[in-house]
C-alpha cells in the first residue's frame, strides 16, 4: 500500500507588522492605506533611533530593508512615514491569524509571529486541490482579517517556504520537486533559505552563483568548505528535507510561556532578555496558584527549522523570578550553538504546591528570603496598577 503525498504548506503575512498598522488604522477612520505609500514601522520617530521592522512595498521601491538602522531608511526616503511598533495589537492580529489556518488543519507549525506551516495532507476531498484550498485560505484571511498572505505549496517544509517568497503580495505558488530545475534552480544563491551574506561569499569564492550550481557541487567539496553547513545547504539546494510540521504539545502539569520572532535573534543578549520576560510570567502565574516547580526547560526553535530544548532540576522547588532565570539564561548558554533564533519557550514543571522547605548549603550565600519578598513586591504593585507599572533592571538590558 503506498503511502499519501505529503502536502504542506507555509503561510506568510505579507509586511506583518505594516500590514496589521494599516489594517488597524484604517478600521479607526484613517483614509491613508500605510501599505500603498512609502511607510515602515520601527524605532523612536522623535530619535530617529532603531531598526526598521517591516515596510511597504512603496518604501522598498527606496531600498529600505529591515532590519536596517532607521536613519538610514530616512536618508534614503526622506518623506517616509514611520510608524511605532505595537507588539500587543500584533500578537492579537497572530492569533486571529492562526485561528482561521485552525479551520483548516489541526496540524499546525507556528513558525513566527506572522508565519506558519500547515500540513494539508489528505484533504482534497474537504477543500479541493492544494492550490483550491491555499487560495480558499488566502481569500478567507483577507476577507474577515483585511490583509493579505502568501501561500506556499509543496510536498515539505523546505519547497513551501521557498514557494512563498516568490512574487508578493497576494500570492500563491506551488515548488514541488519536479518543479525545483524550472523555478528554484535559476535563482540566486542568496535566495536559497539559510544562505546569509556570509555562505553567499564563501559560496561566490568557489563559483557558485545560483541554487541550481549548488545543488550540482560535490557535497564532500562543499563540506571541506564550510563544514556542516555546506553540508545542509546542498541538501536545501535539492529540496530534501523530511522534517514534520511540529505541533506545540499542551503543557504538561506545568507552566510555560514561549513567543515567536518576526526576523532571527542572533545575539545572546537579546535572547536572554526575551528568556528573562518569558520566565518573569511563568513564575507570576506559579506564585498566583501557590505553585512552585523542581524543574525548568528551555526551548529553542531555529531559522533552519530545526528545536531543540534542555531541562535541569532547581536545588529545591522554587517560584522565585530570579532563581528560574538564572537557570533558564544557563540552560541557554548550555544549548545554543550561535544559530539564529525563531522562537525562545521556558517551562516550569515537577509541580508541587505550597512550601516544601529548602536545603541548606554552607556555599549558597542566597538570601532566598529577600528575593521573595522582592517577588510578591512586584506582584502587588502589578496587581494594583498593571503588568507594565513596573519593570525588573535586567528588563532594561539591552
Amino acid at each position: 500500500m503506498c503511502s499519501m503525498k505529503r502536502v504542506i504548506f507555509h503561510i506568510d503575512v505579507n509586511s506583518a507588522y505594516l500590514s496589521w498598522e494599516a489594517v488597524s488604522r484604517l478600521a479607526a477612520g484613517d483614509t491613508v492605506d500605510l501599505r500603498e505609500i512609502p511607510a515602515a514601522v520601527g524605532g523612536d520617530i522623535e530619535t530617529r533611533h532603531g531598526v526598521i521592522l517591516a515596510k511597504s512595498i512603496p518604501a522598498k521601491k527606496y531600498g529600505i530593508v529591515t532590519g536596517e538602522p532607521v536613519v538610514d531608511a530616512l536618508r534614503k526616503c526622506p518623506e517616509l512615514t514611520l510608524v511605532k511598533p505595537h507588539h500587543t495589537m500584533y500578537h492579537e492580529k497572530s492569533r486571529a491569524f492562526i485561528a482561521i489556518l485552525r479551520q483548516y488543519s489541526d496540524v499546525i507549525e507556528q513558525f513566527s509571529v506572522d508565519e506558519a506551516f500547515v500540513d494539508m495532507t489528505g484533504t482534497e476531498r474537504l477543500f479541493g486541490t492544494p492550490v483550491e484550498a491555499a487560495n480558499r485560505i488566502r481569500e478567507q484571511i483577507y476577507r474577515e482579517q483585511g490583509f493579505t498572505v502568501n501561500v506556499g505549496v509543496s510536498s515539505n517544509k523546505l519547497l513551501a517556504k521557498m514557494a512563498s517568497d516568490f512574487l508578493k503580495p497576494n500570492r500563491v505558488h506551488t515548488l514541488f520537486p519536479e518543479e525545483m530545475k524550472e523555478k528554484m534552480w535559476p535563482l540566486p544563491v542568496r535566495d536559497l533559505f539559510f544562505v546569509g551574506k556570509a555562505a553567499e561569499h564563501q559560496l561566490n569564492r568557489i563559483g557558485i552563483r545560483t541554487i541550481g550550481d549548488l545543488a550540482h557541487t560535490d557535497p564532500k567539496a562543499l563540506s571541506s568548505v564550510m563544514k556542516k553547513h555546506g553540508e545542509v545547504l546542498w541538501r536545501y539546494a535539492n529540496g530534501i528535507d523530511d522534517s514534520a510540521v511540529e505541533v506545540e504539545p499542551a503543557d504538561a502539569k506545568g507552566y510555560s510561556n514561549s513567543t515567536t520572532v518576526s526576523f532571527d535573534i542572533t545575539d545572546a543578549a537579546d535572547a536572554k532578555s526575551v528568556l528573562r520576560s518569558l520566565t518573569d510570567n511563568v513564575c507570576r502565574r506559579l506564585r498566583r496558584d501557590g505553585a512552585r516547580a523542581r524543574t525548568i526547560t528551555v526551548q529553542i526553535r531555529y531559522n533552519d527549522l530545526t528545536r531543540t530544548s534542555h531541562q535541569s532540576p532547581l536545588s529545591a522547588a522554587s517560584n522565585i523570578t530570579k532563581e528560574i532565570e538564572d537557570a533558564a539564561c544557563q540552560l541557554f548558554d548550555e544549548m545554543w550553538d550561535k544559530t539564529p533564533i525563531r522562537l525562545l519557550g521556558v517551562a516550569a514543571t515537577n509541580i508541587t504546591k505550597g512550601d516544601e522547605g529548602r536545603q541548606m548549603s554552607l556555599f549558597d550565600t542566597t538570601d532566598y528570603a529577600k528575593l521573595e519578598k522582592l517577588d510578591q513586591a512586584f506582584d502587588s504593585i502589578r496587581t494594583k496598577y498593571g503588568a507594565g507599572a513596573i519593570k525588573r533592571g535586567t528588563d532594561l538590558e539591552k
